[in-house]
């Protein structure tokens, strides 16, 4: 990442601080799910984008570990309200390209009023549980925060991403720690770091680099099997 987008990235998360009000008590941000729907954006975005949460998520830093290079094609799956979204649409530049990839319309629609989104740059993509829905050999990074642990049949969806990225795309992983923790799901909700490279492992996945950046939370780069 030059530090032209650096900066660039560094002031929307400052300008986005400032701009959304004060949340309501989101010490565990996605402890509520079971209870709300995700179709109640108003709510979600209350909790995904609390100013709160930039002291823990790092939002900044997440964008200069990824190292995404001008014209790359990112995917952002489970993309919610568009927290990360934002920030890949100034990181992939006027030659990328953004897929804010979720299971949920309303939160797609939400997205593309978001003040920081470059709408030319973001492609909603309506996914299944099962299926990102992503162009094969169309993706360079394939982003997943605080969402894997809500796909059901992920050997599968491993498959599918294998598919979606080129021949030297990355998937990462960012997901909540074990036990209990000051934000994130209950503990019975969570997969811990060892399950993660278990499962992607046994699917022929390579474990590339692991951070140690945020508080809460494991950062696992992989890559897919080699394809022959």
């Amino acid at each position: 990442m030059t530090s032209g987008t650096r900066t660039g990235i560094a002031w929307l998360v400052t300008v986005a601080a400032i701009g959304v009000a004060a949340a309501e008590d989101t010490a565990r941000p996605a402890a509520a799910a079971e209870h709300r729907s995700f179709a109640d954006v108003e709510h979600w975005a209350r909790v995904f984008d609390d100013p709160k949460r930039r002291e823990w998520q790092k939002p900044v830093e997440v964008l200069d570990l990824l190292g995404i290079a001008p014209g790359e094609v990112v995917a952002d799956i489970g993309a919610g309200t568009g927290y990360f979204t934002g920030l890949l649409s100034i990181a992939v530049g006027e030659s990328g390209k953004v897929y804010a990839v979720d299971v949920e319309q309303a939160m797609l629609d939400h997205i593309l009023t978001r003040d920081d989104i470059h709408p030319e740059l973001v492609q909603p993509l309506l996914a299944a549980p099962d299926d990102p829905r992503l162009p094969a050999g169309g993706v360079d990074l394939a982003l997943v925060v605080n969402t894997w642990h809500h796909i059901q049949d992920r050997p599968s969806y491993v498959r599918k991403l294998a598919t979606a990225l080129g021949s030297s795309g990355r998937l990462v992983i960012i997901d909540y720690h074990e036990g209990e923790l000051p934000v994130g799901p209950p503990p019975g909700q969570k997969l811990s770091r060892e399950s993660v490279v278990a499962e992607l492992e046994t699917a022929k996945w390579t474990l590339g680099s692991e951070s140690v950046l945020l508080p809460y939370q494991y950062f696992l780069t992989f890559y897919p099997p080699r394809k022959r």
